[in-house]
């Protein structure tokens, strides 16, 4: 299975996004486009970087009752991304009528896959805020297992908890992982957190890097990093 390091472009333009891009030259990095620039400038941009040769995580996490998630997956199944997702806490029927709508009528579609916990999310916080009283570990697991049962193609969680999910669903269910830092750098708002070379070595499929790329003072020696410690030995 092929692994991959996704940067994730969560900027407020167009014009910003490519500007960023244009360093890496010769190169064409899979992107993330997540809700702000997509709110901001529309299936635009999405057309704009596939026309540049980028593959695309559109990272828009829908999250409402099956008919409106059918629909909705089957108008982003026409932009031609590479991976869309939802919010597993949706529920089975939700990630179902997902996976039909996002199918076109030739039967392809991009890979789904189902956020589980976000990372920036603790357990004090699943346990006081969102009153889940079973461990992070079981609770991703479990929503992993009802997204393969609803056809989905694998999970967001963090690096952390991608040996349990590989346990639970199998090699092949993607664990597609941010939360990840450098070494070298804090944790910022995130708080399930690891490096590219401990994701690689926990089993994480693709993993998603924002800041500690897109704020370095070099960005393209930033992801070169990444790339080395992720897949080196992948």
């Amino acid at each position: 299975m092929a692994k991959d390091v996704i940067i994730a472009c969560d900027f407020s333009s167009r014009v910003e996004t490519l500007v960023f891009l244009s360093q890496f030259r010769g190169k064409k990095p899979f992107v993330k486009i997540g809700m702000e620039i997509f709110y901001a400038e529309g299936p635009r941009i999405v057309h704009d970087l596939k026309e540049r040769g980028h593959k695309i995580f559109l990272d828009l996490k829908l999250h409402d009752i099956p008919h409106t998630v059918q629909k909705s997956m089957a108008v982003l199944s026409r932009l031609n991304v590479d991976i869309c997702n939802l919010h597993a806490g949706g529920g089975v029927p939700m990630m179902r009528a997902a996976v039909e709508g996002l199918t076109r009528p030739d039967g392809t579609r991009p890979l789904l896959i189902a956020v589980t916990q976000l990372t920036s999310i603790s357990d004090a916080i699943l346990r006081h805020d969102l009153l889940i009283e079973h461990p992070m570990s079981q609770v991703v697991s479990h929503y992993a297992q009802n997204a393969r049962s609803a056809g989905l193609d694998g999970v967001v969680c963090s690096p952390l908890e991608s040996p349990t999910v590989h346990a639970a669903c199998g090699p092949n269910f993607l664990t597609v992982t941010p939360g990840i830092r450098f070494s070298d750098k804090n944790h910022g708002d995130q708080a399930r957190v690891t490096t590219p070379a401990r994701a690689r070595e926990l089993g994480s499929d693709y993993i998603v890097v924002g800041r500690p790329i897109t704020t370095a003072p070099d960005p393209v020696a930033a992801y070169e990093r990444c790339c080395a410690e992720f897949l080196e030995e992948a």
